[in-house]
């Protein structure tokens, strides 16, 4: 065995050089730190600073009003007030807050202890709201507590000045301020605001020191003007609800159209609600009545049907319609009326009279799916183009497979269903010299152009079906008791059985469609009385006297001078 000296000499006892590798690896982890150190202090010295304001500076979202709703002159319908809520984080309150905090915050809102631990139990784990829409000067009370894990949010609640009067059509938004009913609802996107970013120093605690700068400061949502009148508006509720009460009626509905423009000055329900009564709300009374329930309209459709035979050529004013007998039967089904005549009625008394029997055979001069397009063309069966959820197109029968019986019950208003904003509607283009204009709840700059497309029946036609409308409110009609003092009226009664699981029973809709004054058309009102009570159910008896008190008020508000003497006008009872 050789004996290498020098291999012997420069061989490190074991201990030593374990020591040596130890520096090693630490000291190349120490390098590697001060690289990060250098890379952090030059490359991401802006990140690290921003994380660090995160400690002492947090973002708070802060909401935007929401856009008003004014009526037509202005007045507001709908606005945001401002408002604070209180929301706690149930994890750093039951962590850092003492028992006596926890009792302040109770009794600043009112409960116990308990009730408030109850409240934190039914929310998320860091977030909940404990009191909703308090009065500014009472959530700065609270806020002045300094109680860890509670804070205090700006928040707008929605208010509604007019509360009952438009609620229906205005509709509501829920507690976050996001539209759910009405207009609401259908111009959401317009009204909505965009909520505002803001700096908010706190302290080592989490509590609020002061409010930075703004980041993005919050924007309105869009006013939003619309084509109703409130004082009309009131006139048509007040009519509708006393025309409940005096016939013990479940429902009233009531428009009011301007000829001109197309512009709905007024449309109320009745029952109606209040929108900031939201811990007592029906909401069956929510419902927009007037454009959502189609209901049969009865015979203020046969003036249309009458028009397109006028139209046509088939029949003129005076021609003669055998109405004798008063009934006739179609595929086994009989067709009466309801004051049966001996003697032939001209075309213009077959409207002014409701004869069901001389409209019928009116209808079978004319092709069948013809009288289904002509509908169509006065809006019935189509869905009208208005920012509401809910709007009804009703119903038509199919023009190719239209039986004679379906075309008969047709030409007076069953069989088929629609709105009382469309029947509204297709009187509009009647008063208007048979230029049918969109119907719009939003105020127009200037009235819509009659285009030929919009021309749905010729001017001769169109004053010649006038003309027998003002017969229908004249000696001898149905709709005597829609006359006015001061003013001429013209329109049509309409009652209509009500069809449920398929059967007529014996529950009734009134109605009366017309316009005033008669002799140059300003506004169009469409009244429908639903299920009223007793003997008197007839449109010419129930709901013609409610178009005339409307009729009455209104157009003096809208500045419209009489037409016709100023004498007591004799109202009889009326049918149809």
């Amino acid at each position: 065995m050789t004996y290498d000296l020098a291999r012997e000499t420069f061989r490190l006892p074991v201990p030593l050089r374990r020591l040596f590798g130890v520096l090693a690896v630490l000291g190349v982890g120490l390098m590697v730190m001060l690289a990060r150190a250098m890379w952090l202090a030059v490359a991401e010295r802006e990140f690290l600073q921003h994380q660090g304001e995160l400690r002492y500076e947090r973002v708070v979202k802060v909401p935007a009003p929401r856009g008003r709703i004014l009526d037509r002159r202005g007045t507001i319908l709908a606005d945001s007030k401002p408002m604070a809520s209180v929301w706690v984080d149930p994890l750093e309150f039951r962590a850092r807050a003492t028992r006596e905090q926890q009792q302040a915050l109770a009794e600043a809102l009112g409960w116990s202890v308990e009730v408030l631990e109850q409240r934190l139990r039914q929310g998320g784990r860091r977030f909940v709201y404990v009191r909703r829409f308090l009065e500014e000067p009472e959530a700065e009370r609270i806020a002045s507590l300094r109680i860890p894990g509670v804070g205090v949010l700006a928040e707008p609640l929605r208010t509604y000045p007019q509360r009952e009067t438009v609620a229906s059509l205005v509709g509501l938004t829920d507690p976050d301020g996001r539209g759910i009913e009405g207009l609401e609802r259908g111009l959401d996107s317009v009204l909505t605001g965009s909520p505002g970013k803001r700096l908010v120093v706190s302290d080592r605690q989490g509590n609020p020191v002061r409010e930075g700068e703004w980041l993005q400061p919050p924007r309105a949502g869009n006013d939003v003007t619309l084509s109703i009148d409130l004082r009309v508006q009131r006139v048509v509720l007040e009519a509708l609800h006393r025309a409940v009460e005096s016939h013990r009626a479940q429902a009233a509905a009531g428009v009011v159209v301007d000829v001109k423009t197309g512009e709905v000055l007024a449309l109320a329900n009745w029952p109606t609600f209040d929108p900031e009564a939201r811990e007592t709300l029906d909401w069956s009374r929510v419902r927009n009545r007037a454009l959502s329930d189609g209901y049969e309209p009865g015979s203020v459709i046969k003036p249309i049907l009458v028009a397109l035979a006028l139209e046509r050529g088939v029949v003129r004013p005076d021609s003669r319609v055998d109405v004798r007998g008063g009934s006739l039967t179609i595929a086994g089904h009989k067709i009466s009326d309801v004051h049966a005549s001996d003697r032939p009625l001209t075309v213009t008394e077959v409207v002014q009279r409701s004869s069901n029997v001389g409209v019928v055979k009116i209808a079978q001069l004319l092709p069948a799916a013809e009288v289904v397009t002509h509908y169509r063309r006065f809006g019935f069966g189509e869905r009208p183009s208005l920012p509401l959820a809910g709007v009804t197109a009703g119903r038509l029968f199919s023009p190719k497979t239209i039986k004679p019986i379906e075309l008969a019950t047709m030409a007076y208003g069953h069989g088929m269903s629609a709105s009382l904003l469309q029947v509204a509607g297709a009187y509009q283009a009647i008063a208007n010299d048979g230029c049918r204009l969109p119907l719009t709840v939003l105020r127009l700059e200037s009235p819509p152009r009659c285009s030929e497309e919009r021309q749905v029946i010729s001017v001769r036609t169109a004053r010649e079906v006038q003309r027998m409308l003002w017969a229908v409110t004249e000696e001898g009609g149905t709709g005597v008791r829609a006359r006015v003092v001061g003013y001429s009226t013209a329109g049509k009664t309409g009652t209509a059985r009500k069809l449920e699981q398929g059967v007529y029973v014996h529950r009734y809709v009134s109605s009366f469609v017309g316009y005033a004054p008669a002799s140059h058309p300003r506004v169009v009102v469409a009244v429908m009385v639903d299920e009223p009570q007793g003997r008197v159910y007839y449109g010419g008896a129930v709901a013609a006297p409610v178009f005339a008190e409307i009729v009455a008020k209104t157009l003096p508000l809208l500045g419209v001078s009489p037409d016709q003497p100023l004498q007591v006008v004799e109202a009889r009872r009326g049918g149809g």
